[in-house]
């Protein structure tokens, strides 16, 4: 029943799911824009100005006329009420297991399902979205989770709870993710003529439907029942797919390879462009120790801390306060764009070390709050920049792959750190793994700017 955010931005690079990438992650040596991607203007008519070490920022245009556009609006609405729908989930899994008896154990079963489904085949999608038609993929991907999540609202409204039908479900959804994400790059380069900007406008979109879905979900509950819950989100994947199949996309350019190579073929020839790009696979392994060490204990832990000292709705704060913060950090994306934007994005990491260093030092509410909105506009900053360095120096036949690989890469630690989070605790205590975890954040932005191909990364042309 639960399926990885549409985006998956929250745990990559990106995003955070988006999606996204959330990401859901929406995510990139400079081989130029995509196979039909559009090209545009890409930092607007502001006036430029050059802003320590020689990055150069461009304020201002690019999410205007030019950005909204028919195809574009589609995609943005799409996109975001599936991340909606994809933020309630969550809520009405947890009520409704618990609700039948079941133990947080086996929610968290349910959700390592399709988190490890996800993780599993997501590089296996990516070759079948450039191998054929990456938007009928998505497509019927939401379709099919539109079954699934239909058929577990059934399983709660009739009453008829048994875990191991749950558990199916959660795994046919991770894979449908896994058959969806990788032509999210893909598609919003060919609807979106400023990729920076749509990046931006996407983002803040998820991040207010993070702030909204859960209470949206927990009213729901409250007033009818989780099986409820569970068919608005089969209606938010039907929206997603009426709204793709609405898009009006050029043409792209036949891939001739595709015609001869081989399954394999493709998923060693993406392996090797993922491995060519220093800039790219440095990023992904940097960011692997940030999920293991730093991003993973903290949802665990901070919990742990600031529950029993303070009580579930200042936690429900705290949560807030990063929903701001990214929704603001992408908006700062939208108007700040920097010539190296993986530079700029790597100086706003050093934000993200905020988030642990506060709930580890026992700060106020109040400080803890600010510290993670802090943390939330460095994040998102980042993720918008990354996101548009992928979709802008990958060629389009390879981008759905290469995109597939970062986020395997991305996702795959998340566990492991939420796994270590508990016995790292009891080992050492649990502020001193979050003291530890802001100084690895730290690390991680140091290091990516320590490394030449991602600091000297330069914008893409008309990007």
């Amino acid at each position: 029943m639960s399926s990885p955010s549409s985006g998956h931005d929250a745990a990559l690079p990106c995003p955070g799911p988006d999606d996204t990438a959330s990401t859901s992650k929406n995510t990139g040596t400079g081989a130029g824009p995509g196979t039909g991607a559009r090209t545009g203007p890409g930092a607007g008519s502001g006036t430029g100005r050059r802003t320590g070490r020689g990055t150069r920022w461009t304020a201002g245009g690019g999410s205007g006329g030019r950005l909204w556009s028919p195809n574009f609006r589609l995609y943005f609405i799409a996109r975001t009420v599936a991340m909606l729908g994809d933020t309630m989930l969550p809520v009405a899994l947890s009520a409704g297991l618990l609700t039948y008896g079941y133990s947080a154990g086996d929610i968290g079963l349910v959700m390592a399902a399709s988190t490890a489904c996800f993780a599993g085949f997501v590089i296996f999608g990516g070759v079948f979205a450039d191998r054929f038609n990456a938007r009928a993929l998505m497509i019927g991907a939401d379709s099919v989770r539109v079954v699934t999540q239909t058929l577990g609202a059934v399983l709660f409204l009739t009453h008829h709870i048994r875990l191991w039908e749950v558990v199916a479900i959660a795994v046919v959804n991770g894979t449908m993710a896994a058959l969806f994400q990788p032509g999210v790059a893909s598609t919003l380069v060919r609807v979106a003529s400023d990729v920076q900007g749509a990046n931006g406008v996407t983002r803040t979109a998820e991040s207010t439907a993070a702030l909204l879905g859960p209470a949206f979900a927990g009213l729901l509950i409250g007033l009818t029942s989780p099986g409820m819950v569970f068919l608005v989100h089969a209606s938010t994947y039907a929206t997603s797919a009426v709204c793709l199949m609405l898009l009006r996309l050029a043409p792209e350019a036949p891939r001739l390879a595709k015609a001869v190579n081989g399954f394999r073929t493709d998923l060693v020839e993406g392996w090797r462009e993922f491995r060519a790009r220093t800039w790219m696979w440095a990023v992904i392994v940097v960011w692997m120790v940030l999920m293991v060490c730093t991003t993973g204990p903290y949802v665990p832990l901070s919990a742990g801390q600031i529950i029993p000292a303070h009580g579930a709705g200042a936690y429900g704060l705290v949560n807030s306060a990063m929903g701001g913060g990214t929704a603001v950090g992408a908006l700062l994306a939208i108007r700040l764009r920097a010539q190296r934007q993986l530079r700029a994005g790597s100086c706003a990491l050093f934000l993200t070390a905020l988030m642990p260093l506060s709930v580890g030092l026992a700060l106020p509410v109040g400080a803890i709050c600010a510290c993670v909105f802090a943390a939330g506009v460095g994040s998102a900053y980042w993720g918008v920049n990354w996101a548009t360095s992928v979709q802008t120096q990958v060629p389009g036949d390879i981008l759905n792959r290469i995109h597939a690989y970062e986020v395997a890469g991305s996702v795959a630690m998340l566990p492991v750190g939420q796994a270590l989070a508990g016995p790292a605790a009891a080992a050492f205590g649990a502020r001193h793994v979050l003291l530890a975890g802001s100084v690895v954040a730290v690390a991680v932005a140091s290091t990516l700017l320590s490394v030449p191909a991602v600091r000297n990364l330069r914008r893409a042309p008309n990007h």
